[in-house]
């Protein structure tokens, strides 16, 4: 067993790893006997017979099979994850909200997880849920893993030490960090660390087609990395904690399941380092859409509409002419869930901070607030690098639902930014 922590780059590439020479065995998945008396096990992120690009899984070469724990009994310690969406009917209003000030205090990464907006059902594999989390102490004997779907954590604030099964990853504020579903791991924190998690349901997230962009430019597959083998040789109880349709189920083992000595596959966490981003942009007239800042996708059964798409706004330099530069107002059909890790975001004066979050459903319509329309319609049109930000969004094509939590938080003045507008004078 070795304590560096390394990695391996590469977006869905086919690695091999292991923490002990001999472990991996050579030529064939499940040897009658692997080596050192582990266990071959099979992990599974798409079905079978997809085609071989589709395909998602790896072999892990562990201790003791995953099959062994006992009965699974319900999980009541983090009561604002996941708790379903509220029941009254959505006004289709703009939604904003402050950081809360009362996320769960002296709580781990899992008991301090709060479910702010949501769509579709778990069981329906399809649908993205956002979360945010607030975590003063590390997981302790336990570990997490989400049967529901894959976790895209972004910290806001401090760092996130990620023990996986597949290795770990050390995830500092500007980077995310990518957890498949199924895959146990465990947080931990020096201080209190704050940011968003979202939760996709549906088809795995994958690097968006560039199309006419060509080869190169948006996130490149080099830039993800994978961590190298790594394991506990722990025999203590363990507690697990495991999301399964919506809801949150407990059961304790005799030992640490993050004992995988080897494992070889395409399906794995990994990590991302926002300012590797290589944004796209306009150098004439107009910008294209926002589109264009995909990082991530997750696709629908209809192509071109995603069922989630990760979207970032990073640094960058502005320098088409004769160009209203900032977001134009708009309306479509996706519903975005966007979130402020630093800095200020441009189309907005004021009122969305980090850590904050805002909601513009489907058709709802949406923009600059006065006073950045004002300042964006009179600047002096001259190359102009927006620094020192860091935005994101989460957009689906499902409408989102906020839960209650979420909705005895929203700022109640949000629609006020689209008010004192003049109107256009005519001929």
């Amino acid at each position: 067993m070795t304590d560096a922590l390394r990695y391996m780059s590469g977006f869905g590439g086919h690695f091999e790893t292991e923490a002990v020479e001999g472990a991996l065995p050579k030529g064939r998945n499940s040897p009658q006997r692997p080596a050192y008396g582990l266990y071959a096990e099979q992990l599974s992120g798409s079905p079978f017979t997809v085609p071989r690009h589709e395909n998602r899984r790896s072999w892990l070469y562990r201790m003791r099979p995953t099959a062994d724990h006992r009965p699974f009994t319900r999980y009541d310690g983090a009561k604002l994850f996941a708790p379903g969406t509220a029941k009254e009917s959505l006004a289709p209003n703009r939604l904003r909200w402050d950081p809360p000030c009362d996320l769960p205090a002296n709580a781990d990464f899992v008991d301090g997880m709060v479910t702010m907006l949501a769509n579709r059902r778990p069981e329906d594999l399809e649908g993205v849920a956002v979360h945010l989390y607030r975590a003063s102490i590390s997981m302790d004997r336990r570990v997490f893993v989400d049967a529901d779907g894959e976790l895209l954590i972004l910290p806001q604030s401090g760092m996130l030490m990620i023990a996986t099964e597949f290795g770990r990853l050390d995830v500092a504020p500007g980077s995310v960090a990518l957890i498949p579903r199924g895959v146990k791991f465990r947080v931990e924190v020096e201080g209190e660390s704050r940011g968003y998690v979202a939760e996709n349901h549906g088809l795995p997230l994958r690097l968006p087609d560039l199309g006419p962009i060509g080869s190169n430019g948006l996130a490149n597959p080099r830039d993800f990395e994978t961590p190298v083998a790594w394991f506990e040789d722990i025999d203590d109880s363990t507690e697990v904690i495991q999301k399964s349709l919506g809801s949150l189920w407990t059961t304790t083992l005799d030992h640490s399941p993050l004992d995988v000595v080897a494992w070889h596959g395409n399906f794995a966490p990994y990590r991302y380092d926002l300012s590797r981003f290589n944004t796209i942009g306009s150098i004439s007239f107009d910008h294209p859409d926002p589109s264009i800042f995909t990082l991530l996708t997750s696709p629908s059964d209809v192509p071109g509409r995603a069922n989630a798409d990760f979207v970032i706004f990073p640094p960058r330099w502005m320098v088409a002419e004769d160009t209203f530069r900032p977001p134009w107002f708009h309306r479509n059909v996706m519903s975005e869930a966007m979130g402020l890790i630093y800095g200020a975001y441009d189309a907005k004066a004021e009122g969305f901070q980090p850590g904050g979050l805002s909601l513009h459903n489907l058709m709802s319509g949406h923009g600059p607030d006065v006073e950045s329309w004002r300042k964006a319609s009179e600047a002096e049109l001259k190359p102009a690098k927006i620094e020192g930000t860091m935005a994101f969004m989460v957009e689906t094509c499902w409408p989102y639902l906020p839960t209650q939590f979420a909705l005895d938080r929203a700022q109640p003045d949000y629609d006020n930014a689209w008010t004192g507008f003049p109107k256009a004078k005519l001929p």
